[in-house]
Parts: C-alpha cells; structure tokens; sequence
C-alpha cells in the first residue's frame, strides 16, 4: 500500500514553496499526496516581487477536507499557512474527527522575503488549537523566537531554552531550524523530543535557490513518518532531502530561486527519450 499523506496548506503560484513544494516532495517519498488549500499566494513582478496573500473560505476549506478524508486512512499530515481563524479551527476539527496519526505543524508565521507576519490571533489560536496535536513542530529561528516569546534567538543555548519551552504548548517532539541564519560554517537544526537534544549539523551552501526550504522540509519529515521512519530519522533524513535541493537550486525567475526537490533522487534522469 502506498502511504497517503496530507498538506493542509496555502499555495505558491510561483511553483517553489506552499503545497506545490509538499506535493512535491510528497511524490519524491513515494507518497500520494492530498491537499487542502487555504489561501493563494501570489506575487508580482511590476512591484518588486512584493506578495499577496488571498484567503480561501473556511467553508470551502472544510468541503477540501471533508472530500479527503471520504477515503481511506491517512498516514500522515502536515500544516502550512493557514491563513484564518477558521483553515485553523477546520482543520483541528478533522485532526480529531479522524484520530489523524504523524501530525506535523510547521507553525509558518510569513512568506519568505517578507517582514509582514500572520495577525497575532491566529498566531494564538495556532498554539491552542494544533501545538497540542503536533507529534513534530518545525519552526524556523523566527517562529521560535515567537512561539517561546523569547524574541531573536542567536545561539544553540538559546534555541534549546526555546524547544523547551515549545514543547510546554503541547508537541511532542519540535526541531528548531537555525540553518545558516546562526553564525558558523555549518547549517544547523535543533531536534529536541522532551528528553534529550541532538544538534544536526549540515553544510553551508551560500546560494539563494533555497525557497521553499521550509515547507519542503516539514513535508519530507511528514512524508518520512507516513512512510515508518522515527520521527528523529525523519527530520535527519528531511535535512539531506533539503540539502540536496538547495545544493542543485534552479533559477526560475528573475527575483529568486528554488530549491530542486528532485536532487535527492536524480529525478532529472527519470524517463529519457530513447536515442
């Protein structure tokens, strides 16, 4: 049987991050992917790039997931952007309807290349509705900083004062991504599942392909619960995944770049014409 894994999440019309980058990365896990989507994302390039992000009514959010969850179990979940008060509460609403198993949040607060993040009351609503049902929380050093109301986090001591306090919301496991915002020469990830941490040390790449990093990581960590992995292998094994793609980033337009979910198993050379 092939795993079924869900993101909850909004979606990116420039194809790199949001639901385009979990699909994605589902399929690269060997996953069947589904998606429910709770806002748009879009971006334009007669104004530098700047973002815009279009709500989808929780109705019709609800009407998504009622569609998806009409089948068979699922394996695993993960949230992204939701948006509004009610992507949050819908979404709760099925988490405990169906006893969703492998629940990843990534708790994301605002669109990369921006400073505009979600309104403080879905903020808290998030921590109260969907923390407590996180077998895995990915926030980056920004959304940490947030999440533990201790501001700017700039060391490794801090972010395990942070997971600490994380994990008090309610998640059973979280990994705090430092990444190359953390002085050093090493990309750098906090996992912590209560009990002890582990410091998860990558290489520094100084390319800019990197959007989507974030929303394909929390999916790969889904992908790889969904697919029997620990939760501790999983998010080792995310971190290559992403690695891998930011090594091999594309170009796509001229304001940024992605990341290649295809990296980590050559998907390039899938189906070549026959000479």
């Amino acid at each position: 049987m092939i795993p079924k894994t869900l993101t909850v999440a909004g979606s990116d019309a420039s194809g790199g991050a949001g639901l385009e980058a979990d699909l994605k990365t589902f399929e690269e896990f060997g996953t069947f992917g589904f998606c429910a989507i709770t806002c748009i994302v879009t971006m334009d390039p007669d104004q530098n790039w700047q973002h815009e992000v279009t709500p989808i009514a929780g109705d019709l959010v609800d009407k998504q997931l009622k569609t998806i969850f009409a089948g068979a179990p699922l394996q695993a979940m993960k949230t992204g952007m939701l948006g509004t008060l009610e992507a949050i509460e819908v979404t709760r609403k099925y988490i405990d309807q169906f006893d969703m198993p492998n629940i990843v949040i990534d708790p994301v607060m605002a669109c990369k290349g921006t400073n505009e993040l979600l309104q403080p009351e879905n903020v808290a609503l998030m921590k109260k509705l969907l923390l407590p049902k996180a077998d895995l929380t990915t926030p980056n050093l920004l959304e940490a900083g947030i999440l533990s109301e201790m501001g700017e986090l700039t060391s490794i001591d801090q972010m395990k004062q942070a997971a600490k306090k994380i994990l008090l919301l309610g998640a059973k496991n979280v990994v705090i991504k430092g990444g190359r915002r953390l002085n050093g020469d090493k990309a750098v990830d906090l996992f912590y599942d209560g009990t002890d941490f582990t410091v998860l040390e990558g290489e520094m790449f100084t390319t800019d392909f990197n959007h989507g990093a974030g929303c394909t990581f929390a999916a790969a960590c889904t992908a790889g619960l969904a697919k029997g992995f620990s939760t501790l292998e999983s998010v080792s094994l995310a971190k290559d995944f992403v690695a891998a793609g930011i090594e091999r980033g594309q170009k796509i337009n001229p304001f940024l770049g992605h990341l290649w979910h295809g990296a980590y198993n050559h998907a390039e050379d899938r189906l070549q014409p026959q000479e």
